[in-house]
């Protein structure tokens, strides 16, 4: 691999010298890793340049017309060589001279008499950094891509252990198997219908598939309970809001996470726990999971009761508007009944 270029490619130098020693000098200072083309005139650089695209030139200052400066200037001038890097050699490197040669485009100088480590070093920097440039584009987006695939590879993990924290929590229960599945899509249908956009519906859904999440501190007993709870048992049951939310609330990249968990039970009307907060002070997001948790609460199969018919369950969240949900959630609900004419919105199992 060449020494110049971050690639296999070797380069190819153009040196122009009207001193043959110089361009004796300049071959073997670069032919072992460059492919070098060395010429003693200004006009038969200009006729190799029509038909060659150097990757880097050597131009000695002092020539028989066209000198060093005209043939940078014609370079410039044209679309195909204008990008070409080129370092003037001279012997002249006087402050009007140099400031002259880089206004016209010159990428370095080199002093006459020069040291062969100097040449190859100062070219070894202008082909490195020339490369860099060339590629730019297309490692920025190699390294993209990369850094896309490697979010993606989070983002699924991410999905797979919310996804699997809920069916624990579910499993717990024997009579509400995929609550918070179905309880995260009656959300993300509400939250749509309400104009969420796609990110925003991204964050409901993993928030309401984690809103029950405390229920894995409460004792199965009380979760799979044949009957009624007692006012013991409820106060225990009730605990899962805030469980959940000592669960979730280290997750500091997502803190919508934890106030989803404890806020879903908080009622419209102040009454609900465990802050008895009211209205717009309970996050918008907890205002829709506590519509569809309630939903799917009443469409499925309890240990003490069956699956309410559809029209009681239409009457209990009308009922529930302004009370115990927020009116604008509990209107896009009944909307949504309304449309399921074969009550195809409910536990299946």
């Amino acid at each position: 691999m060449s020494d110049f270029l971050f690639g296999d490619k070797r380069p190819l130098i153009l040196t122009v010298d009207d001193d043959e020693m110089n361009l004796l000098l300049m071959k073997r200072i670069f032919a072992k890793e460059a492919d070098i083309t060395c010429l003693n005139s200004g006009s038969n650089a200009l006729a190799w340049l029509a038909e060659n695209d150097p990757d880097i030139v050597l131009l000695d200052y002092h020539m028989p017309a066209p000198n060093g400066f005209d043939i940078l200037r014609s370079m410039k001038a044209d679309e195909r060589l204008a990008k070409i890097p080129v370092i003037i050699v001279t012997g002249d490197i006087e402050a009007e001279l140099e400031c002259e040669g880089f206004m016209l485009g010159a990428t370095d100088f080199i002093r006459k008499p020069f040291m062969p480590a100097v040449v190859q070093e100062r070219v070894r920097r202008v082909l490195r950094y020339e490369y860099l440039q060339e590629h730019l584009e297309s490692e920025v987006k190699r390294q993209t891509n990369l850094a896309n695939q490697r979010l993606a590879s989070i983002v699924r993990l991410y999905n797979e252990t919310a996804f699997a924290l809920a069916k624990a929590v579910d499993a717990k229960d024997a009579y509400t198997s995929g609550h918070s599945e179905r309880v995260a899509k009656y959300s993300c249908m509400i939250a749509e219908r309400s104009g969420a956009t796609k990110k925003e519906l991204e964050e409901l859904y993993t928030i309401a598939l984690l809103h029950d999440i405390g229920k894995i501190g409460i004792p199965i007993a009380i979760i799979n309970k044949p009957a009624r709870l007692t006012d013991e048992e409820y106060r225990i049951m009730k605990t899962h809001t805030t469980q959940g939310y000592n669960i979730l609330h280290i997750i500091e990249e997502m803190p919508k996470l934890a106030d989803g968990a404890r806020s879903h039970h908080e009622r419209y009307d102040g009454n609900g726990y465990p802050d008895h907060v009211a209205g717009e002070k309970i996050p918008q997001y907890a205002r829709i999971i506590s519509v569809a948790d309630a939903y799917d609460a009443m469409t499925s199969r309890r240990s003490y009761r069956a699956a309410m018919p559809q029209a009681r369950v239409r009457s209990e969240i009308e009922k529930g508007m302004g009370t115990q949900f927020d009116p604008a959630y509990a209107k896009i609900m009944l909307q949504l009944i309304d449309e399921d004419k074969d009550y195809t919105m409910r536990e299946t199992q």
